[in-house]
Parts: C-alpha cells; structure tokens; sequence
C-alpha cells in the first residue's frame, strides 16, 4: 500500500466537535452548525474553533461534529451526513442547520446539497479551505476511494461541480489562500455564486487556529 506523506495527514485534516446532541425538543438560540472534517480529520481540530463559537454567543449544545470514515466514497459520507442532520433537526427542533466544512468536507457537503437533496435544510454553507474542485494532492493517496474521488478530472468531481454551484436559498462563503500549500490549485476552493474570500496568507492546517478567519465565519452564520 503507498504510505501516505505524513504532510498530508496533517494538511488534509479537517475539523469536528464532539458535542452529544442534546435531548429531544431542546430550544437552540442560533441555527445548529454542524462541522464536517476532512481527509483525516479529527474532532479534536476543532478546539480552537469552539471557543471563537461560544465567544460570540453559541452554546455547546448548539455545536455539532458529524465524524465518518474519510477513507470512504465522499458519497457515502455525504449520505451518512443526511442521515446525521435529520437527527440534529429532530433533536434541536431547528427547521435548518448550518455547515461548516474543511478540505475533503467540502466535497462532502457539496455532494449531500446539491446530490442528497440537502438544500432546503441547510440555511448557510462555510467553507473553509475546501476541496470543492479537487486537489492535485490527493494524487498521494488515491489507495482511498474519498482521494480517487478528490482528483481533479474524478466523475466524482465532474458530477458535484455541474450546474449551479450554489443552488436554491442557501448562502454560500468560502475562505482560501495562496499560502494553503495542500489544494492546489488554492481557488479550487472558491465556488461560482459564493462570497469568495480571498485569505492573504494561511496554510491549510492554519485555518483551523485562524481566530480571524474563524471569527469571520461565525459571523457569517449569525448575521
């Protein structure tokens, strides 16, 4: 099997939240945000991010990390993310989550919006250094179905980047820059009909301590 640079293992890492869903009925003040990692990634990435959260008014159980096996097709994760906001919805009493993804989360997302039917339950979409139209990096892991899938030129990628790229209601904003150093091309991030923006210079693994960049995206979702 090809060993996997430990560079990608690090860069490729995206976030999660190990907050339990809280009990049936319960009042939220926010929209729910659920955090989708990426290649690799753990919940334990998303510490920095909580903490910008709760800062500026989200409480823990309003807070959620959707975790699945990142060696996977992106379409089985997408479908176990449906299945996963259902149950945040059912148990928030929210009629819409929000989504915040990182690196391969972004192919996930993408797929459940715009392929799962998920549209009308997501009210907003951050991505944060996405892998929305694939990275040439992946080529260091294609022994995985989610890396073969993240190629540039991948049926995968031709299916979820067709039509409209930010479909029906939901707003859309990415974050990316030059100085990711693992999507390349960096504005593979960027989606057609999204608030682009454009991060001076952050590495990949950067963004998920950028209280900055972070900050922003909280404020995205409570505008």
């Amino acid at each position: 099997m090809k060993r996997i640079p430990a560079l990608l293992l690090a860069a490729l890492t995206a976030v999660g939240l190990t907050t339990a869903l809280p009990a049936a009925g319960a009042a939220t003040a926010h929209t729910p945000v659920v955090f989708v990692h990426g290649f690799s990634g753990s919940s334990s990435n998303w510490t920095t991010a909580e903490a910008v959260f709760q800062a500026g008014g989200y409480g823990g159980g309003e807070l959620f990390a959707f975790d699945y096996d990142w060696t996977q097709s992106n379409k089985t994760s997408a479908a176990n993310l449906a299945a996963y906001v259902k149950q945040v919805l059912a148990r928030t009493g929210a009629k819409q989550v929000d989504i915040v993804n990182h690196s391969m989360g972004g192919l996930v997302s993408d797929w459940y919006v715009k392929q799962l039917g998920g549209q009308p339950s997501v009210r907003r979409l951050a991505s944060i250094a996405g892998a929305n139209h694939g990275t040439t990096y992946a080529s260091a892991c294609l022994v995985y179905a989610s890396c073969v899938e993240m190629y540039p030129g991948s049926a995968f990628l031709a299916t979820v980047t067709s039509g409209d790229e930010t479909p029906g209601g939901t707003g859309y904003a990415t974050w990316y820059s030059p100085c990711d150093g693992v999507i390349l091309p960096y504005t593979s991030t960027a989606l057609s009909g999204a608030t682009n923006h454009l991060v001076a210079c952050q590495t990949h693994i950067g963004f998920l301590t950028d209280t900055l960049t972070l900050g922003a995206v909280e404020q995205f979702l409570a505008s």
